[in-house]
């Protein structure tokens, strides 16, 4: 992940304009920038692969988000380099992702060696379990993220410890430190323990993951139910607070009340689209192939420099919209009991008149632009002969070709992380054999 010497405050300005590379550049995820920039008075941000944001209380520090471990010391040297004689007396996790959660980690130890109180961090009440969640499924999670995140690495392992929160809550809760009220309130989106953050005095609005200048992560494919309509009612009800200053989760701050109200109702009408397309094909009993072809992704949201599909794919979204709502069948009836894999191939293989058409017929797809049938193919040959050095050169090469017309970076990686499988003869290089 480049690392970049840039001004958040400038930035803004570029980005709402749509004059910054949001795809690659200044993807709102894998870009790092350098150091830290002073978005207004008394409010430092730090942008490592989430936003941090720092408020100074004139009675302390409040930090809201807290980074991932390679922000631990980074995060550390920028907040004490820009108030070093202030205590950071609190932090607000909006959610229990690992890149909002670890740079809390030099000021506990702080408050431990000098025998003072760590600082109070907040959360909603379910934060808890999901760390327990992850603590259970150590494997999983380091299998899903080489992929989503095209980590190849074998080393590479999902953390095992967690600062757990102080205080927790349901619905709403308000805390106040110095001259700022800290409004937290619970909205279901990315996840279900989302908490998105009012400062009423600053009119600073933090929505955590909730807005990432990009189309929302609402359909990881690796990750537990995300919740799309009551996300678009979280981001109305922020609408409502006038903020004058939004730091999002990932990607830029925003600057001005119609700027903030224009973000988030655009984005809000993205998710409501969406849904409301999928579940009027859902009431008509189609199935999820059905569904996922038909509904309509609207280029007039996408139009937006907020909105474009760099990190999810909207296509995505549908998915797990179905999942909510439809369960896990796809509604195909030769899925619901499937046969193994390798024998769906043999007889398929044995109807082509051998694997060499298969992989002939793939390669041909694929030059043709026709990803999705080349994909199916290569799959079909490679179930059959898993060890054929000739089916791997070809699925390395069909998938190398779909990453690369990709706008998603999670689509991106994750077709070229079986490219790179296949280039050592293996299905996937997150499994174990």
């Amino acid at each position: 992940m480049e690392k970049k010497m840039n001004n958040l405050k400038e930035l803004s300005e570029l980005a709402w304009q749509g004059k910054l590379d949001t795809k690659f550049e200044h993807h709102p995820v894998h870009t790092f920038y350098e150091g830290s920039t002073e978005l207004s008075d008394n409010l430092l941000g730090i942008k490592g692969i989430g936003g941090m944001y720092v408020v100074d209380t004139n009675d302390g520090l409040v930090m809201l988000d807290a980074g991932s471990q390679l922000d631990i010391d980074s995060a550390y040297e920028e907040i004490k380099k820009w108030r070093p004689e202030e205590e950071l007396k609190a932090a607000i996790f909006t959610h229990h992702h690992v890149d909002h959660v670890f740079a809390i980690k030099k000021f506990d130890e702080d408050a431990d060696r000098l025998k003072k109180k760590r600082p109070i961090v907040y959360s909603h009440k379910l934060l808890p379990d999901h760390f327990d969640r992850y603590r259970k499924t150590l494997g999983w999670n380091t299998a899903i993220n080489r992929r989503q995140f095209a980590i190849n690495v074998p080393h590479f392992k999902w953390p095992e410890e967690y600062r757990y929160p102080d205080v927790t809550f349901e619905d709403e809760f308000n805390f106040k430190l110095g001259n700022c009220t800290f409004e937290m309130f619970h909205g279901r989106g990315e996840t279900d323990d989302h908490t998105w953050v009012f400062i009423p005095e600053r009119k600073i609005l933090a929505p955590g993951d909730l807005f990432i200048w990009a189309i929302p992560n609402g359909g990881n494919p690796q990750k537990v139910q995300r919740y799309i309509s009551d996300w678009s009612e979280a981001l109305n009800l922020m609408i409502k607070k006038e903020a004058e200053i939004m730091i999002p989760g990932h990607g830029l701050p925003i600057y001005g009340r119609e700027r903030i109200k224009v973000a988030l109702s655009t984005t809000s009408a993205f998710l409501e689209n969406l849904e409301e397309q999928t579940l009027q094909l859902m009431n008509k009993g189609k199935s999820l192939n059905e569904v996922f072809h038909q509904v309509k992704i609207a280029s007039e949201f996408m139009d937006n420099p907020w909105l474009k599909p760099v990190y999810d794919d909207p296509k995505f979204l549908i998915k797990m919209i179905w999942r909510r709502y439809g369960g896990w069948w796809d509604g195909e009836y030769d899925r619901l009991l499937p046969d193994t894999r390798e024998n769906e191939a043999a007889e398929w293989i044995e109807l082509a008149g051998g694997v060499n058409k298969i992989i002939e017929k793939a390669l041909s797809n694929s030059e043709k632009g026709k990803h999705a049938l080349a994909a199916h193919l290569i799959e079909v040959a490679y179930y059959a002969e898993k060890d054929n050095e000739k089916i791997h050169l070809a699925r390395k090469k069909i998938y190398e070709a779909i990453s690369k017309i990709q706008s998603s970076s999670m689509a991106r990686n994750i077709f070229n992380h079986a490219s790179l499988a296949s280039a050592e003869n293996k299905r996937d290089l997150a499994s174990e054999d």
